[in-house]
């Protein structure tokens, strides 16, 4: 089974993530998060698969989050509106991403990829 990998080529740890899926053989189908953003349900699917809560998914170290200061805007918003949020912008969006059958992966942590990939 191919897993889908969120990535911004650009991004040196996606580069990295990219680089480990490849040498562990991974099967995956990569899509960069710049050309194709994920959907506002792909998102509700994945914060609801992955367990996590839905800041994890935010890019809180990028340009486009502090330039709209989310930090201070985040805890007054409802679940749907951040999700419609992420989903205006993949720059928003904290990468990479890996999704497979019942598990999502936020970020490149290679301890937590290799027990699950």
């Amino acid at each position: 089974m191919a897993y889908l990998f969120i990535w911004y080529p650009k991004c040196t740890t996606c580069q990295k993530a990219k680089q480990w899926l490849d040498e562990h053989h991974v099967d995956y189908q990569a899509r960069d998060i710049k050309q194709d953003n994920p959907t506002q349900e792909e998102l509700r699917e994945w914060v609801k698969q992955s367990g996590l809560d839905i800041k994890r998914f935010f890019n809180t170290s990028g340009l486009l989050y502090k330039s709209m200061q989310l930090k201070d805007k985040l805890p007054q918003m409802e679940l749907e509106e951040k999700l419609a949020l992420l989903a205006t912008d993949g720059m928003l969006v904290k990468r990479p991403l890996v999704i497979g059958q019942g598990h999502v992966l936020v970020g490149f942590k290679e301890r937590e990829w290799e027990s699950l990939l």
